[in-house]
């Protein structure tokens, strides 16, 4: 018995090594440089939206910033399969790394003018969509340069690897956020604003350090027809789903959960912004925020880390249903008393408990779903999960004061994590076949 725990973890180990020059190191670099931009990217709009001097936010103006920060993928989901089937995705992550980088940059100069209107949102729409078409193309190109055996575990360490990046680069904005702390606060948010478009050019020239057609698809491999044709590969996804009901219950359940992780967001930006900490010192309120996502960023990588050991010893279906129900611990003392200790201690439990039900629900859909239809079905799955998020969003929006205390929005993420757990990933209903 032990012999075998320890070649799955010995097995584990040799199939996360990569070298920094082969294909897949530099498919990381660039996913890894992208993410780490994205999170300078995405503090430096929190600081100018959220945490601004002029701008104190209530729950439903947060609330509205997730959506337009999450909309995009839902849009774009449908047809970024399409687009990736018909052209070098090499180009295409090359491309839009380079849009990404001047669209941001526009948004900079626009933030350092103190833009709030329509102009601004649609730059930040339009980033972020593109990065919803970066990351599939990441995504698309992975098993091309890796082995079917070493798959899940490579996409594990990119997925989680990428959430610490984000972390990371989350803090790095706020950190330079704090030195340049003398200056106009839009002109400071703008410059790491135009830090981010560095990098997301950077990321742009590491995509050519792979070949056109090392990414996909191969000439024979390349589908004719137009864009349109995502609408119908959806609606192929959705059908399979129907077919396959262990994959859609685990979306379901990652959906759930991060519908309920959004909502705890919501409610620590809410605490850390108007009540943890003075309202009239935001940069006090982002620096709080900011531990909050670092914890939970942590929590994050250590649910991916014992994800693989936990299913090697209770399979993918009790590990899901497990850790759904343990994400519901932490939320329920939340309840009982809004403190910041127990605010960390939400974030930092629950976001470990999440990232083990989102990779181990990967493994299962891509175990269960034929080559085929992986990529429709993984496409359904991004909008359900996003739509979710968006949901989880307004409707904590809609039940939390504008200070984030209170106890309904942790005691009801509690509820809904539990009865979805124990009713539909119930045994009976969702669990392994005889041999996995």
């Amino acid at each position: 018995m032990n012999s075998d725990s320890d070649r799955r973890s010995r097995g584990f180990t040799s199939r996360i090594r990569f070298h920094i020059t082969s294909p897949i190191g530099r498919l990381l670099a660039l996913r890894w440089t992208g993410q780490l931009s994205d999170g300078i990217f995405q503090s430096g709009l929190a600081s100018f939206i959220l945490f601004s001097p002029e701008r104190q936010p209530d729950a439903f103006s947060a609330a509205i910033a997730f959506a337009v920060v999450l909309l995009p993928y839902s849009f774009v989901g449908p047809f970024v399969g399409t687009i990736l089937d018909r052209f070098s995705r090499q180009r295409i992550l090359f491309l839009s790394n380079l849009s990404r980088a001047i669209v941001v940059a526009i948004a900079a100069t626009s933030i350092a003018a103190g833009a709030t209107g329509v102009e601004l949102t649609v730059l930040i729409l339009i980033a972020f969509g593109i990065n919803r078409l970066i990351l599939a193309g990441l995504s698309a190109s992975l098993p091309l340069l890796t082995t079917r055996e070493k798959l899940v575990a490579i996409n594990a360490t990119a997925v989680t690897g990428g959430t610490i990046f984000v972390v990371l680069g989350g803090g790095i904005g706020i950190g330079v956020r704090g030195l340049l702390a003398g200056l106009d606060a839009n002109h400071a948010d703008s410059i790491i604003i135009t830090v981010a478009s560095g990098l997301f050019l950077l990321a742009g020239l590491l995509a050519l350090r792979l070949k056109r057609d090392q990414l996909g698809p191969h000439a024979h491999e390349v589908k004719k027809g137009s864009l349109t044709q995502g609408i119908i590969e959806m609606r192929d996804g959705f059908d399979r789903l129907r077919e396959e009901r262990d994959p859609l219950y685990g979306i379901l359940a990652t959906a759930i959960h991060r519908g309920g992780l959004t909502a705890l967001t919501l409610m620590a930006l809410l605490l850390q912004r108007n009540t943890f900490n003075p309202s009239d010192d935001p940069d006090a309120g982002l620096q709080g925020f900011a531990l909050s996502a670092v914890v939970a960023g942590i929590g994050i990588g250590i649910g991916a880390i014992i994800a693989p050991f936990g299913v090697a010893k209770f399979g993918r279906h009790r590990w899901i249903r497990w850790m759904l129900l343990a994400s519901a611990i932490a939320p329920i003392f939340l309840a009982l008393d809004q403190n910041e200790f127990a605010l960390l201690t939400t974030g930092f439990l629950t976001s470990a408990c999440g990232q083990g039900v989102k990779v181990t629900n990967d493994a299962l859909v891509q175990s269960r779903i034929v080559d085929e239809f992986r990529g429709r079905v993984f496409a359904v799955y991004d909008v359900i999960v996003n739509f979710a998020i968006v949901s989880g969003a307004i409707i904590a929006a809609l039940l939390l004061p504008d200070s984030g205390e209170g106890s309904l929005v942790p005691a009801l993420i509690a509820i809904t994590y539990i009865t979805f757990a124990i009713t539909v990933l119930r045994t009976k209903r969702f669990s392994a076949p005889a041999t996995k």
